[in-house]
């Protein structure tokens, strides 16, 4: 019996021994391996649907934009997006990141320390989950980044085009774009036509008669536009475009080696077109007297380089010329061809038109009537304007331009030969690229220094018109306005308190981009009588503004509301420029001495939204009165001043929205 258990404890022990793992070992969970991703990245460069990231410490401090809350435009920074939305903090962290479909409207905001823009509509979106995920999921330990675009190598005397492909794969197929299979192709450069030089002639083009000197020594040239160069005071000598040697010349925009270096002809155009430049592009070409014909043909060839190297086709950019002198006229409508051969064609029989060069009014036409859908404007494509002028405008670009921004058309200006120190006089509006193109960062503007180097701008400006994430230049809630705020200074209020309105002023103020072409502010302060503390443009500088707010002395003593809001329309409002958003914040702590229902009914008239904010002792049925239609959109309460800062968040969400509500121009 005994010997039975025994084998019977035997055969247990054994079997326990064969079942168990090698040194006791357990079954392994896979790793997650997390890739780490640096502050700049944004969603819209991964190629997968969804995957997780570590983000670095301190990302808020580099200011990587962010577009939206909660959900995000693609365009978006993920590291401060998911700081934005509370995910991580500003050490770091990892970050589950889920692409979604395109919103309409991204709506701006403030959190945790980031400001997030608004955005009226993009193509792709993401939201960010805290980076842990669910129990038997895991993600790609490598990212897919979205192929960077074709890139020029020279080689001998001839240039190869090579399309860089990811530097890492996911293990997993993405529902997103697919990369490109990497291709080769030897092209021949264009061939140069040497012209024999065109003599002198006793006439000189007509640019004394528009733009006063530019036919003055030493910048002269013929009818042809041959550039003349002076030899002493009573010789000339002809330099032909065609003598010109391009390594003589060099941009001043700090453009880098790569895109000083001369644009290769583009392959022959597919019908497609390049899919990752989907633009509607429009070109303002100069047809002015004051450039000749040679300098009238070197700006059709540069154009027809244009069309080749975008590759014009039906599902990527599609390209329409408009010619401007005294007045625009359409040469191409976007929908006119569908490839870049049809498009070059149609290049070569344009004939100049001739006039002064209003560019002015070349954009206000753009505006009203180009990017229209009987235009063949596709609506999901940016639109983007390319203003070529040869020197300067000859009328005023400043308002024409902006407007054309609010539209949502983003322009950029290559300008030729601009003036130097002595022409600079003869100037219809100084400064005017910077004026005409949005916020003056360098990257809508290129400078051309002669008609000889045109054609080295094709391809810095191919790559800056087909980066579609940088193209977020037309107006948004936050540089479209004329604020003015309407401070009450009655006695009531106190020294203390009248210090808390003017943060709270301030507070606001900070969300808007401030200049003299984005938002401008004013302020008025009131008691029976008014004050002009500061008019709408008298600082152009966010800092200017903030230290000017701060400057404002408490007044004291009565409440006349209607009285102010009167002269607010009369000081402020009267000199808004058109197509701003006017918008009105009166700020008041009792009832108004005076009626405010005729002075705010007429300042609605005027197309003035009001807001109305009341404190302690403010009346409500005043408030309502105020306030533009939906009171409850445009009217706030509180009891005590040290709460002012809460509608803050609401004031911006609330302007963002009607902004981004209204139909475009």
């Amino acid at each position: 019996m005994r010997a039975s258990l025994t084998a019977v404890c035997l055969a247990l022990l054994l079997s326990c021994a064969c079942r168990a793992k090698p040194n006791g070992s357990k079954n392994k969970k896979p790793k997650q391996v997390v890739p780490a991703i640096e502050c700049d990245v944004r969603a819209g460069k991964i190629n997968l649907p969804e995957f997780i990231v570590k983000c670095p410490a301190h990302c808020k401090e580099t200011k990587q934009q962010v577009y939206g809350t909660s959900v995000y435009a693609s365009i978006s920074s993920i590291c401060n997006a998911a700081i934005h939305s509370g995910v991580v903090t500003n050490a770091g962290g990892k970050v589950i990141v889920r692409k979604m479909a395109g919103q309409n409207v991204y709506k701006g905001s403030n959190s945790y320390g980031v400001r997030s823009l608004s955005l009226p509509k993009w193509r792709e979106s993401f939201v960010v989950s805290v980076g842990k995920p669910k129990k038997g999921v895991i993600y790609p330990s490598t990212l897919d980044y979205v192929p960077s675009r074709p890139t020029y190598v020279k080689t001998g005397q001839k240039e190869a085009k090579t399309t860089a492909l990811p530097t890492t794969t996911a293990p997993e197929p993405t529902t997103t774009t697919t990369p490109e299979p990497t291709t080769t192709t030897t092209t021949t450069p264009a061939p140069t036509t040497t012209a024999p030089p065109t003599p002198p002639t006793t006439t000189t083009k007509a640019r004394a008669a528009v733009h006063k000197v530019r036919d003055a020594a030493p910048r002269s040239s013929d009818s042809e536009g041959n550039r003349k160069v002076p030899l002493d005071a009573t010789h000339t000598r002809v330099e032909s475009v065609d003598a010109w040697k391009p390594e003589a010349n060099l941009y001043e925009s700090g453009f880098s080696a790569r895109e000083q270096e001369p644009a290769p002809r583009a392959p022959e155009p597919m019908s497609q077109g390049d899919l990752n430049c989907k633009v509607d592009l429009a070109f303002l070409m100069d047809g002015s007297w004051s450039i000749g014909k040679r300098r009238f043909k070197i700006q059709k060839d540069f154009l027809a380089e244009v069309a080749q190297t975008i590759n014009v086709g039906v599902a990527g950019p599609m390209m329409g010329i408009i010619q401007y002198g005294d007045d625009p006229v359409t040469e191409i409508s976007l929908k006119s061809y569908s490839n870049s051969r049809e498009v070059k064609s149609a290049v070569d029989k344009i004939v100049q038109k001739g006039g002064l060069s209003n560019v002015g009014k070349a954009l206000t036409y753009i505006n009203r009537q180009y990017f229209s859908d009987a235009n063949g404007n596709r609506g999901g494509a940016p639109n983007v304007a390319v203003v070529l002028v040869d020197g300067w405008p000859t009328d005023k670009v400043d308002e024409a331009s902006r407007l054309a921004r609010e539209s949502g058309i983003n322009i950029f200006f290559v300008t030729i030969e601009g003036p130097d120190d002595n022409e600079k006089q003869n100037l219809v509006e100084a400064n005017f690229v910077d004026k005409a193109v949005c916020r003056t960062n360098g990257f809508f503007s290129l400078p051309v220094t002669s008609w000889f180097a045109l054609r080295k701008a094709v391809q810095p400006l191919v790559k800056r018109v087909c980066d579609t994430d940088r193209l977020v230049c037309s107006k948004t809630c936050l540089n479209a306005n004329d604020i003015a705020f309407v401070i009450d200074g009655s006695s009531s209020v106190g020294t203390g308190n009248f210090r808390t309105v003017l943060q709270f002023v301030a507070n606001v103020t900070r969300e808007f981009e401030i200049s003299d072409t984005d938002t401008r502010v004013g302020a008025v302060q009131y008691t029976y009588e008014q004050r002009l503390e500061f008019a709408f443009g008298q600082y152009n500088n966010k800092n200017e503004l903030l230290n000017a707010i701060k400057r404002v002395n408490y007044w004291s003593g009565g409440t006349s509301t209607g009285a102010a809001i009167t002269y607010a329309a009369e000081q402020l409002f009267s000199k808004s420029k058109p197509n701003k958003r006017k918008i009105m914040i009166v700020i008041t702590d009792g009832r108004s001495y005076d009626d405010v229902r005729a002075p705010a009914l007429a300042v609605h008239r005027q197309g003035v939204i009001a807001y109305s904010i009341g404190i302690a002792w403010a009346a409500q049925d005043e408030l309502e009165y105020i306030a533009t239609d939906p009171d409850k959109e445009h009217s706030f309460f509180v009891d005590e001043f040290d709460n002012l800062y809460k509608f803050v968040p609401k004031i911006i969400h609330n302007i963002c929205q009607e902004f981004n509500s209204q139909p475009r121009n």
